[in-house]
């Protein structure tokens, strides 16, 4: 049986089950580019942690999850 059968055959026995295909694009993680900008957000998320006081600000004013009030 050729390879296009059998993913044919596959296909077919998975729609039966109720399932559809689906095709997803994600960031190829292997490239420089993706390490880069991977590295460029993280040295701002620590920079964000030294730099402000918007967190405490965030969790003065915020009520806790658990509060049953």
């Amino acid at each position: 049986m050729a390879v296009r059968d059998r993913v044919g055959e596959y296909r077919r026995r998975m729609r039966e089950r109720g399932l559809r295909p689906l095709q997803v694009w994600v960031p190829d993680v292997r490239t420089p580019e993706f390490a880069a900008q991977a590295h460029a957000q993280s040295v701002l998320v620590a920079q964000a942690d030294v730099d402000g006081d918007e967190q405490d600000f965030v969790e003065a004013i915020a009520a806790p999850w658990d509060d049953e009030a």
